[in-house]
């Protein structure tokens, strides 16, 4: 038992509850087989409101005894399935997030902004040395298209919700937004990959000069690898603009289809890290900037990152999931 646990966590950072759904076990049990291991220094363990979850420590790589039972491990977890079977749990993480955002929200809410802000953001784009294209990843029903609209000469908005889509596009149709192009695919779709290459005088480039994803990674079932998605659909000199929560502990924002609790300062960093970003810096967000909603009362938080011209980003491994610690 205690060698498929520490397989498994080695595989990925995982819960209590989805260890003991893998190994077809009770909580209980998994958990007193988890705190043996972690008093053997294998295992390493954090809160996340009410959940444990808990991944290898770095002595599983380092130790070459540790390494042969992990080997063996595997090869049970191979046997029995359950192995296989992780990658279902990580997408049974995005089910509620799918099946929130499925549901009929009602009409487009009215605009909050004054009406001539437009025109000022219209002024503030030519400002920025690089604003041909932005992508909206996860735009849901646009609102941030009023922003990014009068700035850039073009804007690609996706989201995988048909349901947020089409408020998106009945937002993009009452601004009448000519420059905005929405498309229903996620965020690794050889389709959005078309959509950002664009034909120069004398060789095709890919990417777009900035990359916003509002308030969608704590939906994400593994943050990190969705970082390094996002960081490889920006241009090189290109920017990562990410907003999500910090770390918090109300445990009712799971019911708004919420993955994960927010996350650290210097988690954001290392996940920027790892994608190959540069000059990853978080800055929080005044509470009265947060608007009126759901999350209001939240620590918001903003991630921006440099794509290096040169730098490509780190293979993903399951070992950057791993990685994610408090603090």
């Amino acid at each position: 038992m205690r060698l498929r646990l520490l397989a498994l966590a080695a595989e990925e950072e995982l819960s209590i509850g989805e260890l003991a759904e893998l190994l077809e076990e009770n909580q209980s049990n998994i958990s007193r087989h988890a705190a043996a291991l972690r008093q053997a220094g294998l295992l390493q363990d954090r809160r996340e409101g009410t959940r444990t979850l808990v991944r290898a420590s770095e002595a599983v790589a380092q130790d070459v005894v540790v390494a042969d039972a992990l080997a063996s491990g595997r090869a049970l977890c191979e046997r029995d399935g359950s192995l296989g079977r992780v990658s279902t749990v990580l997408q049974a993480r995005e089910a509620p997030g799918r099946e929130f955002f499925s549901r009929p929200s009602g009409a487009l809410p009215s605009a909050l902004m004054p009406l001539e802000t437009g025109a000022h953001l219209f002024a503030l784009g030519a400002l920025l040395p690089r604003r041909t294209i932005a992508l909206d990843a996860g735009t849901g029903d646009g609102r941030l298209l009023d922003v990014l609209a009068p700035v850039y000469q073009h804007v690609i908005a996706i989201d995988r919700s048909e349901v947020q889509l089409a408020l998106a596009r009945e937002r993009v149709a009452a601004r009448g937004f000519a420059n905005v192009t929405l498309l229903g695919c996620e965020i690794d779709s050889p389709h959005l990959r078309r959509a950002l290459m664009r034909s120069g005088d004398r060789h095709s480039r890919f990417g777009a000069d900035a990359v916003f994803a509002s308030r969608v990674l704590h939906h994400s079932p593994q943050p990190a690898k969705a970082v390094v998605q996002l960081a490889s659909l920006c241009a090189p000199g290109g920017q990562l603009v990410l907003v999500d929560y910090a770390r918090h502990d109300d445990e009712k924002m799971r019911e708004q289809a919420d993955a994960w609790l927010g996350f650290d300062p210097a988690e954001l960093r290392r996940f920027a890290r790892a994608a190959g970003l540069e000059d990853a810096h978080v800055t929080s967000i005044p509470a009265s900037l947060r608007g009126d909603g759901p999350d209001a009362h939240l620590p918001w938080q903003v991630l921006i990152a440099t794509r290096a011209a040169t730098h490509e980003p780190k293979r993903l491994s399951s070992s950057i999931e791993k990685g994610r610690k408090d603090g």
